[in-house]
């Protein structure tokens, strides 16, 4: 019982979160492409587009979107990571405004 209960919290902590999904991501996001090599050829068969920190040990040409860099320096996964986190956040603050401006376009030509 103490096995299944262990393999069943790992399995919780690293896929618990796909359960939620409602639909396919948009992108993935890899830091080291050589140690996620499930995910990239998960995401290739689905047709997901691949954002990845690529050094010199990895395969670039499995990549979508390649950024030459460290994967294994955690200053420089920080420093990128927190980059590709903010201008997400900036582009889903503008996606959401534009939605909010054409639904205020669309009220007065409702009445």
């Amino acid at each position: 019982v103490m096995k299944h209960l262990g393999e069943i919290a790992k399995l919780e902590k690293y896929l618990g979160g796909v359960v939620e999904m409602k639909k396919l991501p948009g992108a993935l996001f890899v830091v080291d492409p050589r140690k996620e090599r499930n995910a990239i050829n998960e995401a290739r068969k689905l047709h997901i587009p691949i954002v990845a920190i690529v050094d010199t040990n990895c395969d670039p040409d499995e990549i979508d979107y390649v950024i030459p860099g460290n994967d294994d320096a955690i200053r420089a996964i920080k420093l990128i990571s927190g980059v590709m986190a903010n201008a997400i956040q900036e582009g889903k603050q503008g996606q959401d405004a534009a939605e909010a401006a054409a639904e205020k376009a669309e009220e007065p030509a409702a009445e």
